[in-house]
């Protein structure tokens, strides 16, 4: 499987060297070849994309007529959004979500939505990893980094509340890139959690998914070959560094030897306790807004979500408001001495998953590694191209600062070029 490189694919647009009707096909030929057995479309429309691509002056806008996948947990004026769920088989949103409105006036053209787990939450998809359809392709957005990793899709859309992009990634040897919070608008998603839901991007590389970034913000974003000057990295392990595989210190190992060898300065990070101690804070936040958010699925529909999902839902009704409001100020604080850690640092380099995809469908692996990032509002990027004895991808995951999401892309470049060489 080939993967399709967005921002080389947009250059050949705006050149003229190609057209969206083309490089549409050639995205239409892999979803024919591969679809059946990675399952990553919840939703698929070629003809109306074909029509989309036939429209005059795509070429001249930053995304170029570029096919696009959409996480089928955002809404869609002319697609359906299911959530993932059975209770919203064929619903039909009145209008997109300004993140899907956004990649429409940049000259992206939505193919499709792609699967999610039920509300973005941890029963397994449908989905498989087109790197091996035996292993989990992760979630909640499995169907984004599948379709990217199986080469049907250039770029695709998901979201984390804990680990739901750079997870997926990891698994399936992609590039998934959470911005800082808020720098992508999740009004128009199903909510989780209002503090911690986030959009993300699917991509091949790191520039792609820059490329992506700054074509839907109108940002400073798009990074090219670019990469950092002796950037800073800290290599950060956490107090949940005995949950990781062997593979997966071996590929963190692995990335800081190659960052260092390309010019980075590199040394061991502890995290101050105010930092580690916010991890256990995320699932409080998380949880008391999910009981919030599905109160009325739950009152009124409870026989169609999952058991996992139900069972989660009564249980996180038990959270005090008093323990929920505790866990914000602990996020307050760890966020405030986070300025301290990168005072000393450029990017942290840390796990992406606790290892490789696990093998089956009985989970969707954990999001362990992740949360705190998300807690915290960084931008994160899963840096692909590891991979173990067997090939399955082992991803690493850049973590920058708060509101610096060009650095922490020009950094995570530099590890993925010097992973490469």
């Amino acid at each position: 499987m080939s993967l399709l490189l967005a921002r080389d694919l947009a250059a050949d647009l705006h050149a003229g060297q190609t057209t969206p009707r083309a490089v549409l096909e050639q995205v239409a030929r892999a979803i024919a070849a591969h679809e059946g057995e990675v399952q990553a479309f919840a939703a698929l429309d070629l003809d109306r994309a074909r029509a989309a691509a036939d429209q005059a002056g795509l070429a001249g806008l930053p995304l170029a007529g570029l096919p696009v996948g959409v996480k089928d947990i955002i809404d869609t004026r002319d697609l359906p959004t299911a959530y993932g769920s059975p209770l919203y088989a064929g619903h039909r949103p009145r209008n997109d979500a300004p993140v899907v409105a956004m990649t429409r006036r940049a000259g992206g053209i939505i193919v499709g939505k792609t699967v999610t787990t039920e509300f973005a939450f941890l029963k397994p998809s449908r989905t498989r990893n087109p790197r091996l359809l035996t292993h989990s392709p992760g979630g909640s957005s499995a169907g984004s980094a599948a379709a990217v990793a199986a080469g049907m899709l250039p770029l695709a859309i998901g979201t984390q509340t804990a680990g739901s992009v750079i997870r997926p990634a990891a698994f399936c040897g992609v590039t998934g890139y959470k911005p800082t919070f808020r720098l992508l608008p999740t009004l128009g998603m199903k909510t989780f959690s209002w503090h911690l839901d986030t959009m993300g991007m699917f991509a091949a590389r790191v520039r792609d998914a820059a490329f992506a970034a700054a074509a839907l913000t109108g940002r400073d974003l798009d990074i090219g070959a670019e990469i950092a000057e002796r950037p800073r990295i800290g290599i950060v392990r956490t107090a949940r560094a005995g949950s990781a595989s062997a593979e997966a210190h071996a590929a963190l190992d692995a990335a800081a030897r190659a960052a260092e060898a390309k010019g980075a300065r590199v040394f061991d990070l502890d995290l101050p306790e105010e930092l580690e101690a916010a991890d256990a804070a995320q699932p409080i936040i998380q949880d008391f807004e999910a009981a919030l958010a599905f109160a009325d699925e739950l009152a009124y529909d409870r026989a169609g979500l999952s058991p996992l999902l139900a069972a989660h839902l009564d249980a996180a009704q038990q959270i005090a408001p008093d323990t929920y409001d505790q866990a914000r100020r602990t996020a307050k604080r760890a966020r405030q001495k986070l300025g301290d850690v990168f005072s000393e640092v450029d990017a942290l380099l840390t796990f992406s998953a606790p290892g490789p995809a696990p093998e089956g469908f009985a989970t969707t692996g954990s999001a362990m590694f992740c949360r705190l990032w998300t807690l915290l509002g960084c931008p994160a990027i899963n840096i692909a191209g590891l991979e173990t004895a067997d090939g399955l991808p082992v991803g690493v995951q850049l973590v920058g600062r708060f509101g610096r999401d060009r650095q922490a892309l020009t950094v995570a470049n530099l590890v993925e070029s010097a992973i490469a060489r």
